[in-house]
């Protein structure tokens, strides 16, 4: 019997697939969404023809208890700030992906780290979209050593994968995933299945020869990464750089790492020879001005396995409309809200009828509880025009029932906090540490009401 082709219907959404085409996936109830995919061809099954499955081949199997543990090996990338994303540096044989928004670094920091493994490691740049010389030239400007580092312009898979047979790379970056082909895929470059089957190959070359492989991946106009769904559960590690067009400041921060933490946060610099680490973000971040305003306040936010102290500012004023604004910037715009009700219900202070905005300064985006108590003294300055003293700094979670809650790891945020100079702490009862710490007086709260009461 001849052989069949397989395919499948993937959703660009969420990755849901199904037999056939529909218009609305079930899934993520999205509408036209759905993409053929080739899962590629398959013999007929020998199920149901008596003969079970004594044809086929055995598999290894052993006892879990009998794997052998040795300590997976890194590749130092010669960048503090990157090694700590990845977890200590390159695992052999790992698939790292790199997305960010156009102009964000993600080309330049890869070509830095290239030239510099490059002196040690034998290392293979493929560029899709640039072409060598303006690769050259921007290797030039920066001042990068090129000697070592190999470079080809192709878009072929199978030609990158036969190349690099034949060079073996320890290193391997390909820029970018999405104008990648495969000669037996009819789609067009950047469909769901070129992405997803170019990926495949590349992954599995990796795996077979020990190469780390680096993809760069574009990002859709939500700031997510393009692609099928499935192209992040392919890959090992997924790194987001992230940066603002008006600042020089890049934040790059793993989403996926199974060989290291997760959520972990890396500060670079822009500058005219390309991306340099910030050993110390937290200094970046605290440039305030000579006087303090009111609605302004630092708190301190736990960043994958260190704390970084940001500032926080609130501007509270009477809103011309019929329904007043809540706007927030690097915080979540339903946790505001919450807030808000919390302070009108157990605090007494209503803001119903004002505008409420909110930003995290340096572009930061924060996604922990722990700058909830920040948020609503940071509110409660602006409205009533008072500054808040330029050496406090609050961190805790907020319930529901207006009680502070504590959050994790908050011995190190008062150490960090005292390290840069602050005097007053107002931390949740449950962080209050039991040895003093020199030079801070630390202020414990247990409610809303407390934390009221110690900005009077």
């Amino acid at each position: 019997m001849a052989k069949k082709k397989i395919s499948a219907f993937v959703c660009n959404d969420c990755g849901a697939d199904y037999s056939k085409w529909q218009g609305q996936c079930n899934e993520c109830n999205a509408w036209n969404t759905l993409t053929e995919v080739r899962l590629g061809s398959a013999a007929p099954s020998a199920i149901g023809r008596g003969s079970g499955f004594a044809g086929a081949a055995n598999g290894t199997v052993s006892k879990l208890s009998e794997i052998e543990l040795s300590e997976i090996p890194r590749i130092g990338t010669g960048t503090a700030e990157l090694d700590l994303v990845l977890g200590g540096g390159l695992v052999p044989g790992s698939c790292i992906l790199v997305g960010g928004e156009p102009g964000a670094g993600k080309s330049t920091l890869l070509l830095q780290t290239l030239c510099e493994l490059a002196k040690h490691q034998t290392a293979l740049y493929v560029t899709g979209e640039e072409s060598p010389q303006q690769v050259a030239m921007r290797a030039n400007r920066l001042e990068l050593p090129t000697n070592q580092l190999e470079i080809m312009a192709d878009t072929s898979v199978e030609t990158i994968c036969a190349t690099a047979e034949q060079l073996q790379p320890k290193i391997l970056v390909v820029d970018s995933i999405q104008v990648m082909h495969l000669e037996d895929v009819t789609s067009a470059p950047g469909s769901v299945s070129q992405v997803r089957e170019s990926a495949a190959m590349l992954v599995r070359y990796a795996k077979q020869t020990n190469t780390v492989l680096l993809l760069v991946g574009h990002v859709t106009k939500d700031g997510s990464l393009a692609g099928p769904k499935v192209l992040e559960h392919m890959i090992d590690c997924s790194l987001m750089l992230e940066g603002s067009s008006d600042s020089h400041f890049r934040t790059i921060r793993s989403n996926k790492n199974r060989f290291g933490a997760v959520n972990e946060l890396g500060v670079f610099a822009m500058t005219d020879r390309g991306l340099r680490e910030v050993a110390n973000p937290s200094a970046i971040f605290l440039q305030r001005g000579e006087e303090v305003a009111s609605g302004s306040v630092v708190m301190v936010v736990w960043e994958g396995t260190r704390p970084l102290l940001v500032e926080l500012q609130a501007l509270v004023d009477d809103s011309h409309l019929g329904n007043p604004r809540r706007v927030t910037v690097g915080l979540e715009h339903n946790r505001l809200a919450m807030l808000l009700a919390i302070l009108h219900r157990h605090g007494g202070i209503m803001v119903g009828d004002q505008d409420v905005f909110v930003n995290v300064v340096g572009g930061v985006k924060v996604l922990e509880t722990s700058a909830d108590l920040a948020l609503i003294l940071a509110v409660i300055s602006s409205f009533r025009d008072r500054p808040l003293p330029r050496d406090l700094m609050v961190f805790g979670e907020v319930g529901l029932s207006g009680e502070i809650r504590p959050v994790q790891n908050g011995q190190e945020r008062l150490r960090e906090a005292a390290k840069h100079g602050f005097k007053r702490a107002i931390v949740p009862s449950g962080n209050a540490p039991r040895q003093p710490i020199d030079g801070m007086k630390i202020i414990p709260v247990r409610k809303v009401t407390d934390a009221l009461e110690a900005l009077d």
